[in-house]
């Protein structure tokens, strides 16, 4: 292999050549990019089920395309596939995909509502009034293929895997709201490490429910700010609340630029650095101190052999959440110190809100889309700045800007941090 398509360390330089992206914005790259970047908001209120009682009405959910109403695993698959589908048209890619594939997908479980049913035509029970352990007894003495596939995410990638003639044993991975990127980092690595040029990377999520709102709502995450929706994510300012939950995908092809040069294909951006690293402080909230993402995020820059000054522009994790905003910036700071405030940061859940297993794949999407046009998403909804975070958010209005470097931030639940660094060249 030439210099010319190695990195810093003699790895191979990986490269985009495809993406694809579904959002409560709309479908399809161009779409969700005009709309971001006109600082149009997707959260509106639910319709898909009631909800009367919850204390939160408002999410991103996809409704303009067919998806099964009651079936999480249908609706995360049906987003893959569309996804996927314009990420291999936008590559130039038909047949065979003939490389491996890594889905950062939810851990669905079966709603209490599909439990119910399955355990009444089940008959009486050992234990009648416990529903889990009828749940459990009927799916035992009764088998259902059909139910048995639709509670199951880890069907998501095999039948992804069998639609677009993936190789090896699809990978399927849930890192919490760093999935999208971790599912990102295994196809680099699986590039550097020789085993493959090329590599399909997907991250979906379609499991909004009424059970989904209850539990983020029993961990206080949720925003209770209904109306208007469209108000409601308001990242890094004083009167945040929490995130606004959302739906979406992405797919990403990546290949080895030495593959990607031969085929004469168009290179959308390189992946140049990847970190990730566990936090220990709790089981959902991250440590507050931000050790675990200020290692996460120097570890990317480590990775992609480049210092502080590579970076133009920050996509954030932006959650809205009191917390994890203030533990971002106390991070952020740490690795950029007095340059960050001269740092473009912005988010992009303040209009699509938090797709979850999918965020981090998502703002992949839109931080190469970022290099790519030279145009900066705003953070919309910031009237009120928070006076303890002070950073350039972009504030509610697009901004023209030629980067060349990009730091995309994922820090999930529980401590699961991941950072991704793209640049615009390879050098």
């Amino acid at each position: 292999m030439s210099d010319a398509y190695k990195d810093h360390l003699g790895r191979p330089i990986i490269a985009v050549t495809g993406m694809g992206v579904i959002t409560s914005l709309g479908q399809g790259v161009q779409d969700n990019w005009s709309a971001l970047t006109s600082g149009t908001s997707g959260i509106h209120k639910i319709t898909r089920f009631p909800t009367e009682g919850l204390s939160t009405k408002i999410s991103g959910t996809v409704d303009f395309i067919e998806l099964p109403a009651a079936n999480a695993v249908e609706r995360s698959y049906a987003m893959a596939r569309e996804t996927t589908l314009e990420a291999l048209a936008q590559a130039g890619m038909s047949g065979d995909f003939n490389g491996p594939l890594f889905l950062a997908a939810p851990p669905i479980e079966p709603e209490w509502s599909a439990r119910f049913e399955l355990a009444d035509r089940s008959g009486p029970s050992e234990k009648p009034g416990d529903a889990y352990n009828r749940f459990l007894a009927a799916m035992r003495e009764r088998p259902d293929p059909v139910f048995h596939e639709a509670v199951m995410f880890g069907s998501i990638s095999e039948r992804l895997s069998d639609r677009f003639g993936t190789r090896g044993l699809p990978v399927t991975l849930s890192t919490a709201c760093a999935s999208g990127a971790t599912a990102i980092q295994l196809g680099v690595e699986a590039i550097r490490q020789g085993r493959t040029d090329r590599a399909l990377t997907v991250a979906t999520d379609g499991s909004v429910s009424a059970e989904a709102l209850i539990r983020f709502a029993l961990l206080s995450a949720l925003s209770t700010q209904n109306d208007p929706p469209e108000k409601a994510s308001k990242p890094f300012t004083k009167d945040r609340d929490g995130f606004v939950i959302a739906e979406g995908a992405a797919t990403l092809v990546l290949e080895s630029l030495e593959a990607a040069v031969a085929r004469g294909a168009r290179v959308y951006g390189i992946l140049k650095g990847c970190g990730e690293k566990a936090d220990l402080f709790h089981r959902t909230r991250s440590s507050p101190d931000g050790g675990p993402a200020i290692a996460t995020i120097r570890a990317a820059l480590a990775d992609a052999g480049i210092d502080e000054a590579g970076i133009g522009y920050i996509n954030a994790h932006g959650t809205s959440t009191p917390e994890n905003d203030k533990m971002e910036y106390l991070s952020m700071s740490a690795v950029f110190g007095e340059k960050l405030p001269s740092i473009p940061v912005s988010s992009n859940k303040s209009m699509i809100g938090h797709t979850l297993t999918a965020a981090g794949a998502v703002e992949a999407v839109f931080s190469l889309q970022t290099m790519l046009t030279g145009t900066l998403p705003p953070t919309i909804n910031y009237q009120n700045p928070d006076p303890a975070i002070v950073l350039d958010v972009v504030p509610n209005v697009k901004r023209d800007s030629q980067v060349t470097g990009v730091l995309s931030n994922s820090f999930g639940f529980g401590g699961q941090n991941a950072s991704l660094v793209m640049t615009a060249e390879p050098a």
